[in-house]
């Protein structure tokens, strides 16, 4: 199971990430556990100045607007 968080402080870019991953998790059958961190210290901790962000299993792979759906789409293909 992968352990996703998507970082950000709940605004709207923000959102549509969090909902694509869902979308694509939910098409692709993938096993996560998808998480939202809104604290800035938590996310300044990941070393992103850019949100949204994104953390598969420890690792910065997005920072910095909502990542097009075939790049999430690799995440969990």
């Amino acid at each position: 199971m992968k352990d996703v968080k998507v970082l950000g402080p709940g605004c709207a870019n923000c959102k549509r990430t969090y909902n694509l991953i869902e979308e694509v998790v939910k098409a692709k059958g993938a096993q996560v556990q998808l998480e939202k961190v809104e604290d800035v210290a938590a996310i300044a901790g990941f070393g992103v100045m850019a949100t949204p962000g994104v953390v598969i299993d420890g690792k910065v792979v997005h920072m910095g607007g909502v990542p097009a759906r075939s790049v999430v789409e690799k995440w969990f293909g």
